[in-house]
């Protein structure tokens, strides 16, 4: 990976970060694990997990629906050229490690 691209998955991935610490509700805690880039940096797919589990589904579409808003975040708070097509993912990489650390305690 170029450093250009680390630095703009590390710059989505805080500013992503800001931005569902302030507009998310108290109902779940959703944290960002990782932004992975398609189609040659022109979509972002920003991985998160998701606290409790039954409230996944709710909160991905809230996340979702935020989509346009996090862009415009993003803009205002970083100077990149081009905000990429953002959408959000379920990191199931980071569910399953918890869930084996749960099996082996």
């Amino acid at each position: 990976m170029k450093f250009r691209d680390e630095k703009v998955e590390s710059a989505i991935m805080r500013l992503a970060a800001e931005f569902i610490r302030l507009e998310a509700g108290p109902a779940s805690l959703i944290t960002v694990t990782g932004v992975h880039f398609e189609d040659r940096a022109n979509r972002a797919k920003i991985m998160v997990t998701i606290l409790p589990d039954t409230a996944e589904k709710h909160a991905l579409e809230f996340l979702n629906r935020q989509r346009g808003e996090l862009a415009d975040y993003i803009r205002d708070h970083n100077r990149m050229r081009s905000v990429p097509l953002l959408s959000f993912a379920i990191d199931l990489g980071e569910k399953n490690r918890q869930r084996i650390d749960e099996l082996g305690a």
